[in-house]
């Protein structure tokens, strides 16, 4: 039976779309799909998350493609219009277990350390969780095992044994796999709770 439940948040707890923001950018969704898909991209992103400081990923983004650097720069100058808020219907997945208090309740994230204070502040529910471990802070991002390995010796998980770990990423999902967490791909909030409950979770 599970006692732990370890939740990503980007796309499963809080709303993320930077096609929110560039769509009041640029004239035409081509444009927007060639600017992430081409320059300001996923990859790109991701070292932010890993630790690198905004300041040097917009400055290293702008040296390779200066002919977007207004572009460049309105990523993180405006940075929380690409946040589209709570996903409500999972946060009263999270409250229900809160309140159960039959789980320890974590959260494993890929988020710049720069930028996590801002969604602390935002989104209260991210109280109920008795940890976050946020991939800026530690200098590890999904899905490299080693932020798995981490999480395990940090909150004594015991070889994942009872934890379940939910992601919409299907590679950190298959790597949490591997590292022997039993996982679940989010897909929307009415198939987490259905997948969560065939795994006898309680008070949903």
């Amino acid at each position: 039976m599970p006692h732990t439940i370890i939740f990503d948040l980007g796309n499963v707890l809080i709303g993320w779309q930077p096609r929110a923001l560039f769509e009041k950018v640029f004239a035409t969704p081509e444009e927007v799909d060639y600017f992430l898909t081409n320059v300001a991209t996923l990859e790109w992103n991701e070292k932010q998350d890993a630790g690198r400081t905004i300041e040097e990923g917009t400055r290293e983004l702008i040296a390779r493609h200066p002919e977007f650097e207004r572009e460049i720069r309105i990523y993180y100058d405006r940075w929380t219009e690409t946040i589209t808020g709570a996903i409500p219907d999972t946060v009263e997945i999270l409250k229900a277990l809160k309140a159960s208090g039959k789980y320890r309740l974590l959260a494993l994230t890929n988020w710049s350390h720069e930028l996590f204070p801002w969604a602390r502040q935002t989104f209260p529910f991210l109280q109920l969780f008795e940890n976050i471990m946020v991939s800026g802070e530690v200098g590890l991002q999904k899905p490299d095992p080693a932020i798995y390995r981490l999480l395990h010796e940090t909150y004594d998980l015991q070889e994942f044994h009872g934890c379940v770990f939910i992601d919409d990423s299907l590679r950190n999902v298959k790597a949490a796999r591997k590292e022997g967490l039993d996982t679940i791909h989010f897909q929307n909030p009415e198939q987490l709770r259905q997948e969560l409950r065939q795994r006898g979770v309680e008070g949903i």
